[in-house]
């Protein structure tokens, strides 16, 4: 009867495993930020990514929108230049449950072992997106961004989800940098 009770539980915590988008984001502290204003996208490095030029176009469009969001103007004569890099991978996901008493949680071998144990495994595809901003004149990186997350194959889902992604990334730009 416990199974049945924990079991939503279980489930929830695997298919959740890989749902969450996780953002990072690197910048160099000598910069200052509030002179750049304006921005376009770094053709050569664009050019290069793989990834399908349909979900290439997605992102490029969501970091327009993101940056004007922001107050950042695209431009033929930029601050700023915009570079995207992208990686997938497989992600593997084992959860283990010991319905017996004694440890619980964790794995290994338990000694009181006087129920039934359970594993669930389950795989998604997880994608980093980077968004490098490069300042034009000195053509030096200056901040990065990093999303990592699940991705889909559901053409009616891709849009929304590159789109969390870009923004949740461009959110942490332009830092906040503490004075001393």
């Amino acid at each position: 009867m416990k199974t049945l009770k924990l079991l939503p539980l279980f489930l929830i915590l695997i298919l959740s495993s890989c749902a969450n988008i996780r953002v990072n984001a690197d910048y160099d502290s000598r910069v200052d930020f509030t002179k750049y204003k304006t921005y376009a996208f770094h053709k050569n490095g664009v050019d290069k990514v793989q990834v399908s030029e349909l979900d290439k176009k997605r992102i490029l469009r969501a970091i327009d929108d993101a940056m004007t969001k922001k107050g950042y103007t695209k431009s033929e004569n930029p601050d700023m230049l915009v570079n995207i890099l992208t990686k997938e991978r497989e992600r593997l996901n084992v959860n283990q449950f010991n319905m017996g008493f004694g440890y619980g949680w964790g794995w290994g071998w338990n000694p009181y072992f006087m129920g039934g144990g359970n594993s669930f495994v389950n795989s998604c595809t997880e994608g980093t997106l980077y968004i490098d901003l490069i300042d034009a004149e000195k053509k030096e990186l200056i901040w990065e961004g990093e999303g990592i997350g699940s991705l889909t194959e559901n053409r009616s889902k891709k849009e929304q989800q590159i789109n969390e992604f870009v923004a949740k990334i461009i959110a942490q730009f332009p830092p906040i940098i503490e004075k001393k």
